[in-house]
């Protein structure tokens, strides 16, 4: 086993199998330090011209710059990858948020998809300070009676996922099977993520770290941070996952990402119920009862060009 401390060249704007970055093998581990959503560092320094992704004949939509591809030399597609999230160290004293135009749960709209007559939400910026020894986010908020505001962290990697299906290309903008821009809130410290592999050596990207985030992220903007990220590589022989799933000390989780969200739900639930029923030796009918009273979701986002719903069931009622 080893440790690999990786400076990233490029920062990439799309889920593929594209030049890696670092190879390594399962049982091994990866520590980077990621941008922002916007591609700001810990000192506010933008990502430079050259260290972005370029694809020739088009523009790529520069949100939620990632880190890799991290090549997994014995991952092979039909494989589990679990990505044991071991550290997210917070690297600045400051978040970014704001309200954006053409896009958040009210518009249902995104640039070059104008849906409604009226004009869009205004454009407008927040900026929160992150106490990280207390280790809450703090806002300040003039126009209100409150004034202030103080509110505990809960980082999360909000963009993590690996190469898609069927030879597809998806922006850092979108989740899917491969996982993606889930904007999890369980995606954090502690927890481990199945990742189903779809394409040899599975390609995982990683970043778009949140300091915090409500469920939905309603405006399409959580408290977007830079941090350190330790994660543990390791290769499950014939997960034969389709959708991701999350594990922490407390539940089984799946992520179902598309549209419309009545979808997510079914994808979620019926991944969870495969699972319960495939590792954990339940009758299908009666983990579906029993899910059906002890069971919760999540809506992950609400915004993203896929919605994201995680379905999770209680530990506690595993055999």
């Amino acid at each position: 086993m080893a440790i690999h401390h990786l400076e990233p060249q490029t920062y990439y704007y799309t889920f593929g199998p594209h030049e890696p970055a670092l190879s390594l093998r399962s049982g091994d581990t990866i520590v980077a330090e990621t941008r922002d959503a916007y591609g700001y560092d810990a000192q506010r320094n933008p990502l430079p011209e050259t260290m972005k992704q370029r694809a020739p004949g088009t523009a790529l939509r520069e949100s939620n710059p990632l880190v890799g591809p991290i090549y997994v030399e014995e991952a092979r597609a039909g494989d589990l990858l679990a990505v044991h999230i071991r550290r997210i160290r917070l690297t600045r004293n400051f978040a970014l948020s704001r309200q954006n135009s053409y896009f958040g749960c009210l518009t249902g709209e995104a640039p070059g998809r104008r849906l409604l007559y009226n004009p869009p939400v205004p454009l407008v910026w927040y900026e929160w300070q992150l106490d990280r020894d207390r280790h809450v986010g703090i806002l300040d908020m003039p126009k209100s009676r409150l004034q202030r505001v103080e509110v505990p962290l809960q980082p999360f990697i909000g963009s993590i996922g690996v190469a898609p299906r069927f030879g597809r290309v998806e922006m850092t903008l979108t989740p899917g099977e491969y996982g993606g821009n889930m904007d999890c809130p369980d995606t954090a410290e502690g927890t481990t993520l199945y990742l189903p592999v779809w394409v040899d050596g599975a390609y995982l990207l990683f970043g778009d770290v949140h300091a915090r985030q409500g469920d939905g992220e309603l405006n399409g903007v959580a408290l977007e941070v830079t941090a350190e990220i330790t994660l543990d590589i390791e290769v499950r022989k014939g997960g034969e996952a389709e959708w991701p799933r999350l594990e922490d000390a407390t539940h089984i989780m799946v992520a179902g990402s598309t549209r419309p969200l009545d979808d997510c739900v079914r994808v979620a639930q019926m991944e969870l119920l495969r699972w319960l029923v495939d590792e954990y030796g339940f009758q299908r009918e009666e983990a579906w009862q029993l899910n059906a009273q002890v069971g919760t979701m999540r809506i992950g986002n609400f915004v993203d060009p896929c919605y994201t719903v995680v379905a999770k069931f209680p530990k506690a009622y595993l055999p």
